[in-house]
């Protein structure tokens, strides 16, 4: 199939795809944002988390990754981000366990905007176990190191993990965002892929001046 043919293909069949909207004017909880309540723990010592949550085959969280990647490339030393990978159905769980498995040999960050490019441009089927054990070694990792890393008890229980986060937020579309356990913000609550990075930056600065008043 034809890239062009491909992305298709998945902005129309994939259940979490969102739709773009004009952006709001004024960011206001209830419109670009919702407030969590009671506020949720953080896992970052001190510094202000931002979970993204994700899935590999959504065109939209696709999208969002040169916003994500400007904005973070610029963010201040006080945020940390954590990725989390949806699971809305068994079938997502491939790519979770990917994703895991690239963090945990150290190569997330090396390769996760290129699992993207590779599956929607390429059309190289990364959820499927076989083709992405021969793409990971092709792209230098050993391919058996990958495989006992991918189906490791430490990879599964990650992967619980991040069912158990989704159900915490209540999460119902990607890309997804939590600022501090406390904010929830998503591209189409935003009204976009810019913009709901946008909505992240001041959520972030929202957070930090709430935390020191």
């Amino acid at each position: 199939m034809e890239p062009r043919g491909c992305l298709q293909k998945w902005l129309f069949a994939s259940v979490f795809v969102l739709l773009a909207g004009a952006a709001s004017a004024q960011t206001q909880p209830g419109r670009e944002f919702q407030r969590i309540e009671p506020q949720r723990p953080v896992a970052a010592d001190g510094r202000i988390e931002v979970i993204e949550f994700f899935y590999y085959g959504c065109p939209v969280c696709y999208e969002t990754q040169p916003f994500l990647t400007r904005w973070l490339g610029r963010a201040s030393e006080y945020v940390a981000i954590r990725r989390v990978p949806a699971l809305s159905t068994e079938a997502w769980e491939p790519f979770a366990k990917l994703f895991y498995a690239l963090e945990t040999l150290g190569q997330a960050d090396r390769l996760h905007w290129q699992v993207y490019d590779h599956f929607h441009f390429e059309n190289v089927k990364l959820n499927d176990e076989k083709i992405m054990a021969d793409w990971v070694a092709r792209n230098g990792i050993e391919r058996q190191r990958f495989v006992e890393v991918y189906g490791s008890s430490g990879v599964a229980a990650r992967v619980a993990q991040a069912r158990e986060l989704l159900k915490a937020y209540d999460v119902r579309a990607v890309p997804t965002f939590i600022v501090d356990g406390k904010f929830l913000t998503s591209a189409r609550l935003a009204g976009g892929t810019e913009q709901v990075i946008q909505v992240v930056d001041h959520l972030v600065k929202l957070a930090r001046e709430e935390r020191f008043r």
